[in-house]
């Protein structure tokens, strides 16, 4: 653990607006990410998707394939649309006043959006982890419980049980199990966003999108969290939205680049940082822009 730890502090040091072809070669290779198979299956398809806030429009005819049991990375300078697209896998774009959508979002070939499916059911089968951890001011246990008591789940047995299930998925049972009616806002930052990745987990989601999910951590916490990310891959399907250019390139096996609102470039994680298709996509990797 040290020596990864170690290895990921030396790629921390890097932005990404000094980052070059020849550094983001060395990160794809020394993830390891293995290529997708020649047949993949998908989880998730947005067709000709539209989101506006407003006379704002925030994304524009995005279509793009969310492959199961893969990690999705989405990068993009800041304002390009991605945390508005990443909103709309799980339809909590509805939550915001005056947010219009427009297009299809499918999971499992079946169309999320319409006046007949309801959003709850929606969200919990595509779990969500936002940028900034945020825990209740409940116990561990019970932040972890609450999505599974809003379900109606009340056999202390069966939360007990996927209590600690999701905490260990989540790489924090070891540290917090003798520790479990203190508040979760006790624990480290790092802790803390497990937690919150626990509470999403909890509820058995297919999918799980994450909103930069380690922007606010140390290098060491953060290498947890990309940790976490890849072991969830053999469960879940992942979709995660960073900064961090060699975060992507160590935990995706696709990436998704976003420019002023338009999905300008999607393809495997090595293609995409190594041969880019598009001149833009090759200008915000190397840093001449963004």
């Amino acid at each position: 653990m040290n020596e990864k730890i170690a290895s990921h502090d030396r790629h921390m040091k890097d932005t990404a607006g000094s980052l070059d072809n020849t550094r983001i070669r060395d990160v794809v290779a020394a993830s390891s990410v293995p290529s997708p198979a020649a047949t993949e299956q998908l989880k998730m398809r947005a067709s000709q998707l539209t989101v506006s806030y407003g006379e704002k429009v925030a994304i524009r005819d995005v279509d793009i394939d969310v492959h199961a049991n893969q990690v999705l990375a989405l990068i993009g300078p800041s304002g390009c649309g991605k945390s508005t697209f990443l909103r709309s896998l799980n339809r909590m774009n509805d939550t915001v006043v005056g947010a219009a959508v427009k297009g299809q979002v499918e999971l499992d070939g079946e169309p999320i959006y319409g006046p007949d499916i309801d959003p709850v059911l929606v969200r919990r089968r595509v779990g969500m982890v936002f940028q900034k951890s945020n825990p209740f001011p409940k116990s561990i246990f019970e932040n972890v419980a609450y999505g599974l008591r809003v379900e109606g789940t009340r056999n202390r047995a069966v939360l007990v049980e996927r209590v600690e299930r999701a905490l260990r998925h989540a790489a924090l049972w070891d540290e917090v199990k003798d520790r479990l009616q203190e508040s979760g806002t006790s624990l480290s930052g790092g802790q803390q966003q497990r937690l919150c990745i626990a509470r999403a987990l909890a509820v058995e989601p297919e999918v799980l999108l994450m909103d930069e999910p380690a922007s606010a951590l140390d290098p060491i916490a953060t290498a947890k969290i990309e940790d976490l990310v890849s072991d969830l891959r053999d469960e879940l399907t992942i979709v995660i939205v960073t900064h961090n250019m060699q975060q992507a390139a160590r935990v995706s096996q696709r990436t998704g680049f976003f420019y002023m609102g338009r999905l300008v470039e999607v393809g495997e994680t090595t293609q995409v940082f190594t041969r880019p298709k598009e001149r833009e996509t090759e200008d915000y990797i190397t840093g001449r822009f963004g």
